[in-house]
């Protein structure tokens, strides 16, 4: 509870407030030391500016969209057929015809491969992290000693310009199997829970969506909210005293640009996705994750850092496709991911905003080349493939290759440690730096992997 709880405890923000906010420090956590890249290693010069992650939690199945065998025998090439794109050379799966027309602003990488086949979390957290942990057979939720997301390192390292909240993670806190734990790498992990992402669980696709988290609730008018900020001011010198200026600086800044975000113009705007024509609206879809990802325009267009899209309320509830993976792919997950991720695509190049911005296609591992008697492919780490946009990857290349049935990498295999590093060397950020863990334990950034210089233009 912080200070101006305690002393007036009526007029205090709701635990709901204080419990989606606490990533941005108004709950008083625990911080630990910053991010220390820069006195450690050069920070390269940043090619992007924004990152939104369209994570396919679960598993998309790489032969189905990115990675097409139409010479394989039946039971591995499926009921797909690969269609041209606007790269020469180089097909899609049937149901991606729009994004298959961004093949050109794309970079398609074919030889991604993991330790983890079991878990999905393990997957999960390495994929999204770079800390590759090995191979599981339990729920692994999240903790206090994970790797951080990108979103908490970036928000940290290049804070926004402008007073909008910087890492932004939406619709589901996605669970590890119904009922299970949250997965880990989607928060800041070690860096501290002032590091977490906004959480917004609510559907964008809802008439009455709101965020009422970035709202004063209604017993909090301006003038008993800017005292508060007052008595924050007022706490500061007490912390000076008590913990030492660097520790007392950093709770009361992040305090201070929580408090500022619940009146920012910035933010109130972005999330008023109501104001979007319907037409746009109806171009990304009108489901949960279309106008999730809409949403994560808007929020890059304010200024948000990094907004992460988890496609699942839990791990085995859409991309997890162990049985009727043709079905679910032709009727329900190919389609909304091609309006969603092609409309982002067209709206960021008429923006203006494309280069600046990555969009990073993935998930936490592939699906198995062999169809199972269930008519679906069964979890696959050993070969998988993934798909990026702007900002500075090279557009129109096609990075490494897998063999003759999408099995395992033929050519320039790549670790998820790899994508991660050269995401963070694009966002201006050494994937060698070090961060520190509550204790002042040194760990560096990228546990294993190195950038990648071929995947940037």
């Amino acid at each position: 509870m912080c200070y101006a709880e305690r002393m007036h405890p009526q007029r205090s923000l709701s635990r709901r407030h204080a419990l989606q906010l606490g990533g941005l420090g108004l709950a008083g956590l625990s911080l630990p030391r910053l991010l220390a890249a820069r006195e450690n290693t050069a920070a390269p010069a940043p090619r992007a500016d924004h990152c939104i992650i369209l994570f396919l939690d679960g598993g998309p199945p790489h032969l189905d969209m990115w990675d097409m065998k139409p010479d394989a025998p039946a039971e591995i090439r499926g009921e797909f057929s690969p269609i041209p794109t606007s790269l020469p050379g180089y097909f899609m799966g049937e149901m991606l015809p729009r994004m298959a027309q961004h093949a050109h602003r794309s970079t398609v990488v074919r030889s991604m491969h993991h330790s983890v086949n079991n878990a999905h979390a393990a997957a999960v957290y390495c994929s999204l992290t770079g800390h590759d942990r090995g191979d599981a057979t339990v729920a692994i939720g999240a903790a206090s000693h994970d790797h951080p997301n990108i979103g908490a390192v970036f928000g940290q390292a290049r804070p926004p310009a402008t007073p909008i909240v910087p890492f932004v993670h939406l619709p589901y806190i996605t669970k590890e199997g119904a009922g299970g734990p949250p997965q880990p790498g989607f928060f800041g992990g070690l860096m501290g829970r002032a590091l977490d992402p906004l959480i917004v669980t609510r559907d964008p696709n809802a008439p009455d969506f709101s965020v009422p988290e970035l709202t004063l609730v209604e017993s909090v008018n301006e003038r008993r909210f800017s005292t508060r900020d007052e008595l924050l001011h007022s706490l500061d010198r007490q912390m000076q005293t008590a913990t030492g200026a660097r520790v007392a600086a950093q709770m009361t800044g992040f305090q201070h640009r929580a408090l500022e975000l619940l009146t920012s113009p910035a933010t109130q705007q972005a999330f008023r996705i109501r104001d979007e024509q319907d037409s746009i609206r109806d171009r990304y879809g009108r489901n949960i994750y279309g106008q999730s990802v809409l949403l994560a325009r808007r929020l890059i267009e304010a200024g948000t850092r990094l907004v992460t899209v988890s496609w699942a309320p839990d791990a085995n509830a859409t991309w997890d496709t162990h049985g009727g993976n043709f079905t679910k792919c032709r009727e329900q997950l190919l389609p909304q991911l091609d309006a969603a991720c092609a409309s982002l695509i067209e709206d960021l190049v008429d923006r203006g905003l494309f280069d600046r911005t990555i969009i990073a296609v993935f998930g936490d591992f592939g699906r198995s080349p062999k169809i199972n008697a269930a008519a679906g492919r069964d979890h696959w780490n050993w070969c998988y493939s993934l798909q990026l946009f702007g900002g500075g990857f090279k557009p129109g290349m096609i990075y490494g290759a897998s063999d003759a049935t999408g099995a395992y990498p033929a050519r320039d295999p790549l670790l998820p440690g790899d994508m991660i590093s050269t995401i963070y060397h694009a966002l201006g950020i050494a994937h060698d730096g070090m961060i520190y863990d509550s204790t002042d334990r040194p760990h560096r950034l990228v546990p294993n992997g190195d950038v990648v210089p071929e995947l940037l233009a």
